[in-house]
């Protein structure tokens, strides 16, 4: 028996040996080959495509055009089906390769008729910007097919990679506007559906403006000084009206960054710190390259990150000048009640599935825009994301910027989501511009606007925009919140700002020192100090301490908090779930009732900061729930439920509650979730949480800094790009990890490419050529 039972062990051994070693040769064949020579119709000179040892693409070319097609050489080779992820994503096509489980996102999708209208824009695109994106698209299409065998994650859904086509570049930048701005025309439909369940006096309590203001001309907005509304008593019918409901809240797709002028660097030259604010996942979204390529016999060098699917840098430098983003959220969005005179009309959508076969999708238009119901009652969408100025090819004009001025004579008429350009030059100037569509109607609102209210300037971009220049203090800043002036915030609205605790805490740090050096930007960037939260921890401390035996050990981890979003700090834990369920309890009534009428406060869960420390302090008796007899106990209910939820998820040993521990950092591949036996080679290492929402160092379990840039131009010796995942999508590739562990140790990895390992050689057809082999 036991001689049996080892030959089955080892016969198990050896089939399991393998099955792995068919799952690797199986992918091998889909790695593409980084060394060769080759050839093209599509291209006019030789192109080179490098890597060095990150994988960073290098591509050298004679022209703008052949360096989009190297670009999407190496787009293709390594990304290709993170590309295709997203223009099928914007489009409304992923039922293609998943079946009717995306139906309902198809859908979602479709209200926007993406499609069509990337399509319409590219015919509208000047010739030579139709011509680059043809370079682009022919570069991603040969670099795909050079690799012969599609990847793993085809022969898993079974679905056939299509080519890449110019429209299909114009989708991934819509996906950015899905990304960046649907938060935006969603918070406007819960404000609208609270306006008529509780009235305007609600909308403006729970949307006052914060203490943690940080425009840049230091304004502030007018605070709230109305009485707070009585919470209106829910519907009896309603079963448990009053129970406890936990209220997402819609991650912060944003970013930080800022810059000072020459006089406070060693150099004499501005810098600029760029992190951006996305969900990771596997592979991180941006693409590190540098471009080289002559422009009226001009060398142009261009180091950064580029987002696979579009052949631009997105963030980076030229040695002249260096930009970088965080999203503007101005208002960029109306919802336009309707009536039953309004013209509409009806189109269907088709939506594929993998067996050929179609789902229709019946879409109602208006004049306006799209038409949905919101509680029961019908809205058309007016978003800038509609308009034919939406997208263009623009951005690439600041590769050939060489002043600050440039940068902001080119910031408005780019097609892309509204953001806060940060652009700083080799001369010392720094300087930031709203860059992005912004419509031209001038009198935003977050309720619904009447149809005799309409503006015809929603057809027009708004070429008027404020922008600031070199300040006296030589600072500038960015997270998020409001940057204008009080004055121009009437006539650009807010999109759903944030409520700047980490604009003010970058403004503070900056304001510490009088020089800087990159090493200095990137402690700023990881400052993960608790400001925010230590209005919450003396409220907690305060409670607790009101039964200090019975809450002793919870007392010493509060008092021991450290103040951080520090790895091994339990306190902190403590606090920032505490402040969660606080608003939970207190609010648990007015979301029970926007989700009978479909809706949520999910997307405002960020602006109730003033209105809860106001419930708090006047502890109004319409506004306890009824489980607690005062708001004494309803605070101390909230922390028990606070135990019971960390228990519930972590365990009872308060060990495992550590920030690091909670907040840890898994970066996944989308298909590890489906195939669990998959994840040790698809997804990240898991990393301890670091940072949070509050604070410059953003992080959650699967959000954060998905880059993060560092730059003096004219000085880019020690310039920094720090991305939190390598190059490759694919898991066998060298550059599939290379970065990661370098952005978890917070390692100054230089941005500029390092020794050069491989290359490939693409000619024209009409030049001698060796196949890649």
């Amino acid at each position: 028996m036991l001689k049996i039972i080892k030959w089955l062990g080892l016969t198990v051994l050896i089939l399991g040996l393998a099955a792995t070693g068919i799952i690797y040769g199986a992918l091998s064949l889909s790695l593409p080959t980084l060394d060769g020579n080759g050839h093209s119709h599509e291209v006019g000179n030789k192109v080179t495509i490098s890597r060095d040892e990150l994988g960073q693409a290098v591509i050298n070319a004679n022209s703008r055009n052949d360096a989009a097609y190297g670009l999407g050489f190496a787009h293709g080779q390594d990304r290709f089906f993170q590309m295709d992820l997203l223009r099928r994503n914007a489009a409304g096509e992923l039922s293609e390769l998943f079946g009717e489980a995306a139906l309902e996102l198809d859908k979602k999708m479709r209200f926007h008729q993406l499609r069509k209208r990337s399509v319409s824009i590219v015919k509208q695109l000047p010739a030579a910007d139709q011509l680059l994106l043809k370079s682009y698209a022919a570069g991603v299409n040969e670099g795909l097919a050079q690799i012969g065998f599609a990847s793993f994650e085809y022969i898993l859904t079974g679905a056939a990679q299509k080519p890449w086509r110019s429209e299909d570049s114009l989708l991934v930048i819509f996906s950015m506007y899905l990304d960046l701005q649907t938060a935006t025309f969603e918070r406007d439909k819960a404000l609208i559906q609270i306006e008529q369940l509780y009235g305007a006096e609600m909308v403006a309590f729970l949307t006052q403006p914060s203490k943690f203001q940080a425009a840049l001309d230091g304004s502030l907005l007018s605070q709230y000084i109305d009485d707070i509304p009585q919470l209106r008593k829910q519907d009896p019918a309603i079963p448990d009206a009053y129970a406890w409901q936990s209220i997402a809240v819609n991650q912060e797709r944003g970013s930080n960054n800022w810059a000072v002028t020459g006089q406070l660097t060693q150099t004499g030259a501005g810098m600029l710190s760029d992190d951006m604010h996305l969900s990771m996942a596997v592979p991180v979204i941006w693409y590190r390259a540098q471009l080289n390529y002559v422009v009226s016999g001009q060398a142009t060098q261009v180091t950064g990150v580029s987002l696979p699917g579009a052949p631009a840098i997105v963030v980076g430098t030229n040695n002249k000048i260096a930009w970088g983003f965080t999203n503007g959220y101005l208002d960029t969005a109306d919802w336009v009640a309707l009536d039953a005179e309004s013209k509409t009309w009806q189109v269907t959508e088709q939506i594929r599935l993998p067996d050929g076969t179609t789902q229709p999708y019946e879409l109602t238009l208006s004049n306006y825009g799209p038409v949905r119901e919101i509680s029961g009652k019908r809205y058309a969408l007016s978003w800038v994301a509609h308009q034919s100025y939406a997208v263009d090819m623009d951005l690439l004009k600041l590769e050939q910027a060489v002043t600050v001025d440039d940068a902001l004579t080119i910031a408005s008429d780019v097609g892309i989501p509204v953001q806060n350009l940060m652009v700083v030059d080799s001369q010392g100037n720094a300087a930031w511009k709203n860059m992005g569509a912004i419509p031209g109607r001038i009198q935003p609102s977050e309720l619904a606007v009447q149809e005799s209210d309409y503006s015809a300037q929603w057809q027009d971009n708004e070429l008027i925009r404020p922008d600031v220049k070199n300040p006296e203090n030589g600072r500038l800043w960015t997270g998020n919140s409001r940057v204008v002036s009080a004055q121009d915030n009437k006539r650009f609205g807010n999109g759903g700002y944030a409520l700047g605790a980490r604009s003010s805490q970058i403004r503070d740090r900056l304001n510490e020192k009088q020089q800087f050096t990159e090493a200095d930007f990137n402690q700023l960037q990881h400052d993960n100090e608790a400001r925010f939260l230590k209005p919450w921890h003396t409220l907690l401390l305060r409670q607790l301490n009101q039964n200090s035996l019975e809450n002793k050990r919870y007392i010493s981890a509060v008092e021991n908090w450290q103040a951080c979003a520090c790895a091994e700090s339990i306190g902190y834990t403590l606090v920032r779930r505490y402040r969660d369920e606080v608003i939970n309890i207190a609010f648990s009534a007015m979301q029970a009732k926007l989700k009978t009428e479909g809706g949520s406060l999910r997307y405002i869960k960020r602006d109730l900061e003033p209105a809860i420390w106001q419930l708090i302090e006047q502890q109004p008796s319409s506004w306890l729930n009824p489980q607690f007899k005062s708001w004494d106990a309803q605070l101390v209910g909230a922390f028990i439920k606070t135990i019971e939820n960390l228990t519930l998820e972590f365990g009872s040993d308060i060990q495992n509650w550590q920030w690091g521990k909670v907040n840890e950092l898994v970066i996944e591949h989308p298909f590890s979730k489906q195939i669990p036996q998959l994840s040790n080679l698809l997804n990240m290492p898991k990393a301890a949480g670091f940072g949070d929402s509050f604070m410059p160092a953003v992080q959650g379990p699967n959000f954060g800094a998905s880059q993060r840039f560092i730059a003096q131009p004219g000085h880019l010796d020690k310039a920094v790009m720090a991305i939190p995942g390598g190059q490759s999508g694919h898991p066998l590739s060298p550059f599939y990890r290379a970065g990661f562990m370098g952005y978890i140790a917070a390692e100054l990895t230089p941005l500029l490419p390092q020794k050069l390992n491989h290359q490939i050689v693409i000619t024209p057809v009409s030049l001698n050529y060796t196949p890649i082999m």
